[in-house]
């Protein structure tokens, strides 16, 4: 499992654009931490690396958003959900397999059941006494 240690949000962002560059088509990374852990941040740098011109916000009310760069980010909020089912309901399965797309799910402990071998795990964690530093560990293939 990879580590990294950010110190703020900018370069919270930074991993995460230069991290979407070596994504390919199909992948799906589930973006684990506790609310305030840079889960947005990090996907705010990951459509930057993408393409993508949008601004990006967490799509808690809406559960998904998509956008546009040089693939589609498909951006899902898991945390209002009680099961995978409510996640399969909204068409959840399409976004599994992202074909034309890579998918970031924030709260995927919400769709356990769900995950794959294939995914990418992301960990986010604050660091108490240092509020703008998270420590990020990645487990899973990036290509």
């Amino acid at each position: 499992m990879n580590q990294k240690r950010l110190d703020s949000p900018e370069k919270t962002e930074f991993f995460a654009s230069e991290l979407a560059k070596k994504i390919k088509p199909g992948m799906v990374i589930a973006l684990i931490g506790n609310l305030g852990a840079g889960k947005t941040t990090f996907a705010k740098g990951f459509a930057k690396g993408m393409g993508i011109k949008n601004h990006v916000i967490s799509p808690t009310f809406k559960l998904v958003s998509e956008y546009f760069g040089n693939l589609f980010l498909y951006h899902i909020d898991c945390y209002r959900l009680d099961t995978s089912i409510d996640f399969l309901n909204i068409g959840g399965e399409n976004y599994l397999n992202p074909v034309n797309g890579v998918s970031l799910i924030e709260w995927p402990e919400r769709i356990k059941d769900l995950w794959s071998d294939d995914w990418i795990y992301i960990y986010f964690k604050r660091i108490e006494d240092e509020p703008n530093t998270r420590i990020i560990k990645i487990k899973g293939k990036l290509s």
